[in-house]
């Protein structure tokens, strides 16, 4: 017998989201529905639910740093995924993780609040991110509010920049690729835009689904970060991680009483009830 080849290893940093909607579960889930074996280093404990976050714990830069280093010695990664990290001082050592991986792809979704509005970045983060992780990263994947703030060069400032303004801005730093995610904008359909140091790489434009959901952006992010470790190139990445994260909120669920989850083994689902089916005729 022929043994299989082993799957592409990706390594994510978050914080931990018990409600199972955002957060390192949702990566987890994510990159084991596509066929990918996810580490996982916790850079942040949250008390949440669906509807929001009551409290948020930030681990010791130390701790981070000595769960990815372990890692890192013992398997090959084939791509990281990096989400919310809570402090300046967990930005410094994941710059200096990466930096000493250059070869690497790096997956940035710049997570700056929660779903409900809780606020998770102060402007001193920001700025580390800024200086320090952007231009490392393969590409960075914030929102339309998120690409805004990073963009920003007064927080007071209230001109209202334009996403192509932001891409200027953002890619200035040193990021070769950026998508900005059209679901905060007021347009009929969501347009979720890529951009390379050239212009808009992509424009792709997905049906404006009711409700809002928990954990569309963590989703979108270990996807692209999945889809470079089984080898895509990125815009191709960028395309597939999309249509991917689109069925898991088609596929949405309302587990309690606030935001829809996306469903990241809904294929998984969709084949047992085919066959049921099946069965019955």
């Amino acid at each position: 017998m022929t043994t299989p080849p082993p799957p592409p290893v990706v390594l994510t940093l978050a914080g931990s989201d018990p409600s199972g909607g955002a957060g390192i579960q949702a990566d987890i889930l994510t990159l084991a529905s596509l066929g990918c074996h996810p580490l996982s280093v916790i850079t942040a404990i949250t008390v949440q639910d669906t509807v929001g976050v009551n409290d948020l714990m930030v681990l010791d830069a130390d701790w981070v740093n000595d769960q990815a280093r372990f890692l890192m010695e013992d398997m090959q990664v084939a791509a990281f995924k990096i989400g919310m990290l809570g402090s300046v001082e967990n930005v410094a050592v994941v710059a200096q993780l990466i930096a000493d991986y250059p070869d690497i792809p790096v997956v940035l979704d710049p997570v700056l609040a929660s779903g409900g509005g809780h606020e998770l970045a102060d402007e001193d983060l920001i700025g580390a991110m800024r200086d320090m992780l952007i231009p490392q990263v393969s590409i960075l994947t914030p929102n339309s509010l998120e690409a805004r703030r990073l963009a920003s060069n007064d927080p007071d400032d209230d001109e209202e920049l334009t996403l192509d303004q932001c891409a200027e801005r953002l890619l200035g730093l040193g990021c070769p690729y950026l998508l900005i995610t059209g679901t905060h904008e007021n347009t009929k359909e969501v347009v979720n835009s890529l951009y390379g140091q050239d212009g808009v790489v992509r424009a792709d434009h997905w049906e404006r689904l009711p409700g809002s959901y928990h954990g569309s952006g963590c989703t979108l992010a270990s996807a692209i970060a999945g889809m470079l470790a089984t080898g895509l190139l990125l815009p191709e990445a960028v395309r597939e991680a999309q249509e991917y994260t689109y069925q898991t909120l088609v596929n949405g669920f309302r587990p309690g009483m606030g935001q829809f989850l996306p469903d990241r083994m809904f294929w998984a689902r969709g084949d047992d009830e085919e066959d049921g089916d099946a069965a019955k005729s």
